[in-house]
């Protein structure tokens, strides 16, 4: 018994196309594994000018080949630096946010005694900004 072919189908029957999903999916995988290498070639800071650019060279002519034998040399040491990196961008992230987000309310009002202390500020603006750091007083119901 023949497959008779849909009308405008790419796919003849239910095996071809299994066939070529697989295929496709063996694409988008490789693709992945070629981005994750160049990734790790750019931004690894141990390895030299002349290495990444042979490295990427034999990517260019021979892909396949070249990404098996990066990922058995090097690919231990990918997670570690995707690590690192993640660790160093985390770590700016919260220096910027520390930056931003200014002193805490018991520093403020530290300083502002100081400077209550030493006669720079009268009580008045003391109250003020301790006010100010602290928020409105709760209302008593």
């Amino acid at each position: 018994m023949e497959a008779v072919p849909i009308a405008g189908s790419v796919f003849p029957n239910f095996w071809e196309f299994l066939w070529s999903l697989f295929w496709i999916f063996v694409f988008v995988a490789y693709l992945f594994a070629l981005f994750t290498i160049i990734v790790d070639l750019v931004t690894d800071r141990a390895l030299k000018g002349w290495a990444k650019a042979i490295w990427l060279i034999f990517l260019v002519f021979v892909p396949l080949l070249t990404a098996l034998i990066y990922l058995i040399a090097r690919g231990g040491g990918i997670a570690q630096r995707q690590l690192e990196r993640a660790e160093a961008n985390k770590d700016a992230t919260d220096a910027y946010i520390r930056q931003v987000a200014g002193a805490q309310p018991a520093t403020e009002i530290a300083q502002a005694k100081q400077l209550l202390d030493a006669g720079t500020i009268t009580a008045e603006e003391f109250d003020t900004i301790k006010r100010s750091v602290l928020g409105p007083a709760p209302s008593k119901p």
